[in-house]
């Protein structure tokens, strides 16, 4: 007799029935192999109580094992109910099907069938036993599902396959000549491997290549052939025969849906996609995968779908694709009855993907790591890359655990694909156990819980005018507006009432808008667009204190996406988007022009703009998302490397916009992000030459190391970068000029000098090469030595001989503000050790003095006769007038050159604020020169960042500036006239 001590009292009676018809058999020709069982259970209570269990819990596994104790019986003595064997399941079934495959045995369907149900129900019952004993966790027995349904796919076509062969030959490729195979690519949650107890699998079927069938007499076209095929496939599997069906087949997934044709060839298959493709048909497409089929000519058809699916860049196009979506399932969830429905109901497993999804859709183009199939992987790339909170993460895996785990137990029930809720107390009492809970109040309290927080979460992701009801009064007061149905005078009172400081300016700049021609051939779906969005800006703008202002910025980035409205759908949807990019374009219009230019940009508003993260992050998070890109990705890696030099130049002007930085701060960040962004073009150059041509030989014989340094000048090597600033470089290496590279029989040996010279070649294409996405950076290579005439890039041997015997006085005034920044450590090291000892030479302080103005004069004449109407700009007496920032950076290379010999401390660093500090520790000036020209050289230069973010220079900054450079000149009269 089973144990049904544990079992609730109102559930007892269903167990003991159904053990009064297992005794029955005892009387038929089942008898001997249900003694057998009996015996094992009469020997161990732990088997009576969990047999017990799984009865309770399935009328399914209860009726499976009365009608064939043998499958019972197969997994006691296999001891498999003990743990997983997905990763048998192909062999098993193959072992079995075997007979089927002799030359000998003729085609034989209707043992296929049998086979193939036989197998899957003793499966599904083990599988069943793990999942109501707690021997598996809820995606183990999801996995095993999928594993499930993969053996059963992958040995049927293989027999199928052969048959059809048989009868018809063996299809060939037209172009390529070789066997085709049928491709079956797995939808939904079998792609996912994600299958439940009972659920049908979505199938889409493909083939490589058009030809025909060769080796029989009636040859038939490989459409012809994999469309037999296929229906043999669905038939073994989905009919229903006395011994029922392996699993539901669901081909509507399959182009054109149920009208398509059953079978498509890779181009047919692309074509269409790349043509005719729906967004909701990318969203099934996330979790495709090769189920049965040549897997390697499976993968190279979903590579050539991965476009269509995850497009390159932030995806908003498919927002309003995504809102339809979420619109129709809350319509569907307001329908009568729904809120029984745990999958499709409010807070149901279909919200839970949804949201993921949705994610994963609008961002896996950018984030190669979203692009998973597995539900569970995306929520953990969710939170690492912080798309959404980790506490909501969780709470959303948890339910999705717990929705899965009741999901099974109401199919376990009687093997039918449901997820309604249970009406009868009978069924909900055996639910609630099957769950570990004691009632089924208890259970629904759990699961109310669960639900509440995934319809919260739900609701945040894509917004819909429905649920918003966005149509506010204020905003709709501008339609009428916007769609000049007022008259001009109407109009401009209303613009003049709302505050708007130049209300003429404001209405000729949406009349000429509207007659532009980029407006007004625009298709009907994005003008109905503008018709929603302007409304919302107007009503946005008139907000702030200059509207006028902020209107004509923000349209300079309003007529730049004009052709890609979904860009305003995004900020539409994303109110608070809205409004840090009104703020950041009325306070900067060089970022209303940045983000015209890059609008991909917009996606950093949607969390609203933090402060720029720290050297280190910037460090981790560039490489880290570059290693997630191929190695062969070339144009992939300098789409990234662009995208996020502009996302974080952006966070950086916004920060000095707000005031959170100062330009001191601004310079610092400005050049942490061009270091790191150096150190992973150099790393992606080495890795790319090294594949090519093997590892460069040093001057000790080694290789296997980066022998190679970038040196930094100017601005970038003074830590003092701005947001327009090129980069001054100097590229060193000690490769062996005599040696070829080490390389194996794939690689090209070249010469290890000529290694490094590619090497330094392919850095300043990456960093100066334009793309759509714009360039990194100009690169400046004249301060290496003998300028332009001179090598690409020296040793450091030759370097320092040419800067101790060759070099002119304004070359060491350079090699003051420089430093090295990527590349080999010791050598890196090495070339501070060399820029001290030029720096830290003697010198004679008059001659030296002569030099130093000299060169200043020199530079004010050329640049002179260079700039033109240039010289009355304020930007320009600011930098190269007397009393500017120049005249401070010469004064302070001067002391550096006339005093390092004696002061060593004034070469730890490369920037003018830090090497004034030396000064004024040295002595080396009066305390109140040093603060005077410290203050000056940051007010100036503050100025500077200030007309880069307004594009327009103020003439009275001058005015405001006049008293700092009136002191700087005091200050250079003083300095080069002490030693005359």
């Amino acid at each position: 007799m089973l144990n049904t001590d544990q079992l609730p009292t109102l559930v007892q009676p269903v167990v003991t029935r159904y053990w009064q018809r297992w005794q029955e058999q005892s009387q038929t020709t089942l008898a001997d192999i249900a003694a057998k069982v009996v015996a094992k259970i009469e020997q161990s209570a732990t088997l009576s109580e969990e047999l017990a269990r799984v009865w309770a819990a399935s009328d399914y596994a209860a009726n499976l094992c009365i009608q064939r104790p043998a499958a019972l019986l197969n997994l006691l003595n296999s001891q498999t109910l003990e743990k997983t064997i997905s990763t048998e399941f192909s062999a098993l079934l193959a072992e079995q099907l075997g007979g089927l495959l002799t030359e000998e045995a003729p085609r034989d369907d209707s043992r296929l069938k049998q086979v193939l149900r036989h197998f899957q129900q003793e499966q599904m019952l083990r599988i069943i036993w793990r999942d109501v004993c707690g021997k598996a966790e809820v995606m183990e027995t999801c996995a095993d599902m999928s594993a499930l349904a993969d053996a059963c796919l992958q040995n049927t076509l293989r027999v199928l396959h052969q048959w059809c062969a048989a009868q018809w030959g063996e299809p060939v490729g037209e172009s390529s000549g070789l066997p085709q195979s049928l491709i079956v690519i797995g939808m939904g949650k079998l792609g996912a491997n994600e299958l439940n107890l009972s659920s049908d699998i979505d199938l889409v079927f493909a083939y490589p290549e058009a030809g025909t069938t060769q080796g029989k007499p009636d040859s038939l076209s490989n459409q012809q052939f994999f469309t037999r095929l296929g229906q043999a496939l669905i038939d073994a599997l989905d009919a229903t025969t006395p011994d029922g069906f392996v699993f539901r087949v669901d081909m509507r997934l399959r182009p054109y849906g149920s009208e398509g044709a059953l079978v498509c060839s890779f181009d047919a298959m692309e074509n269409y996609y790349q043509s005719q493709g729906r967004d909701w048909e990318r969203y099934a497409m996330i979790k495709a995968r090769i189920v049965a089929g040549d897997q390697q000519q499976g993968k190279e058809l979903l590579s050539r779908l991965r476009p269509f699916v995850y497009r390159r860049y932030l995806d908003f196009s498919t927002f309003d694709s995504l809102r339809s979506m979420k619109l129709q399932i809350n319509k569907q969830v307001r329908r009568r009855g729904m809120s029984q429905d745990i999958k499709l109901g409010p807070g149901g497993i279909r919200e839970i993907e949804f949201i993921v999804q949705a994610l994963q859709l609008v961002h896996g183009g950018r984030d190669s790591s979203l692009q998973t199939r597995s539900l569970h992987q995306a929520l953990i790339v969710l939170g690492e890359h912080a798309y959404l909170p980790q506490n909501d993460l969780d709470e959303l895996w948890q339910a999705y655990l717990f929705l899965r785990k009741l999901e099974n137990s109401l199919q376990a029930l009687a093997n039918k694909q449901t997820q309604l809720l249970v009406k009868t107390a009978l069924e909900q009492q055996r639910i609630a156990f099957a769950l570990g809970f004691t009632n089924w109040e208890e259970m629904m309290t759990s699961l109310d819980s669960h639900r509440k927080k995934v319809m919260s979460h739900f609701k945040s992701v894509i917004h819909s005018d429905e649920e918003e009801e966005l149509n506010d009064l204020e905003e709709e007061r501008w339609l009428p507006f916007w769609k000049m149905e007022l008259a001009e005078e109407a109009a401009l009172a209303m613009l003049t009432e709302e505050g708007f400081e130049a209300a003429e300016q404001t209405f000729r700049q949406i009349v000429d808008f509207r007659k532009s021609r980029n407006f007004l051939v625009l298709p009907a779906e994005s003008l109905l667009r503008f018709d929603r969005f302007m409304p919302v800006l107007l009503q946005a703008v008139a907000e702030s204190q200059t509207p006028s202002q902020s209107f004509s910025r923000v349209m300079t980035l309003v007529e730049a996406v004009s052709r890609r409205t979904a860009y305003l759908v995004l900020l539409i949807e994303n109110p608070g988007a809205l409004r840090e990019m009104i703020q950041l374009c009325t306070g900067s219009p060089f970022i209303a022009e940045f983000l015209s230019k890059h609008p991909v940009l917009l996606d950093e508003l949607l969390g609203g703009i933090s402060e720029p993260p720290e050297r280190k992050a910037l460090q981790a998070e560039l490489q880290q998302r570059l290693l997630r890109i191929g190695e062969e990705d070339f144009e992939e890696q300098m789409e990234y490397l662009r995208y996020f030099k502009q996302s974080h130049t952006l966070q950086v002007a916004a920060a000095q916009i707000s005031g959170k930085m100062t330009v001191m701060k601004v310079s610092d960040y400005l050049t942490f992000i061009a270091e790191v962004i150096l150190e992973q073009v150099v790393r992606l150059s080495w890795e790319f030459l090294v594949r090519k041509h093997g590892y460069p030989v040093n001057k000790q014989g080694e290789h296997g190391q980066m022998d190679f340094a970038v040196i930094a000048y100017g601005k970038l090597g003074g830590i003092e970068l701005s947001y327009l600033s090129d980069l001054d470089l100097v590229f060193l290496h000690e490769g062996d000029l005599n040696e070829n590279t080490v390389a194996d029989s794939r690689q090209k040996p070249i010469n290890s000098r000529e290694f490094y010279t590619r090497l330094t070649q392919r850095i300043i294409m990456m960093l100066g090469t334009s793309t759509v996405s714009g360039r990194l950076y100009e690169i400046d290579m004249r301060l290496r030595p003998s300028g332009e005439s001179g090598l690409l890039i020296s040793t450091l041997e030759s370097f320092q001989h040419y800067q101790q015997n060759e070099a002119w006085t304004w070359e060491h005034q350079a090699l003051v503000r420089s430093r090295a920044v990527a590349g080999n450590q010791e050598l890196m090291s090495n070339f501070a050790r060399v820029r001290s000892e030029i720096l830290a030479a003697a010198r004679e302080p008059a001659e030296l003095q002569k030099e130093v103005v000299a060169m200043r004069q020199r530079m004010r004449e050329e640049l002179g006769r260079k700039a033109g109407a240039e010289r009355d700009k304020p930007g320009y007496a600011i930098k190269q007038g007397e009393g500017g920032i120049v005249d401070i950076e010469f004064i302070v290379q001067y002391l550096v050159l006339a005093n390092s010999h004696a002061y060593p401390q004034l070469l730890d660093w490369p920037d003018n604020i830090r090497i004034l500090d030396a000064v004024a520790e040295c002595q080396l000036l009066p305390e109140e020169d040093i603060k005077a020209l410290a203050e000056a050289y940051l007010a100036l230069r503050s100025a500077l960042h200030r007309f880069a973010l307004q594009q327009e220079e103020r003439l009275d900054c001058l005015q405001e500036l006049e008293a700092d450079r009136t002191r700087v000149i005091a200050i250079w009269r003083k300095v080069f006239t002490a030693n005359e």
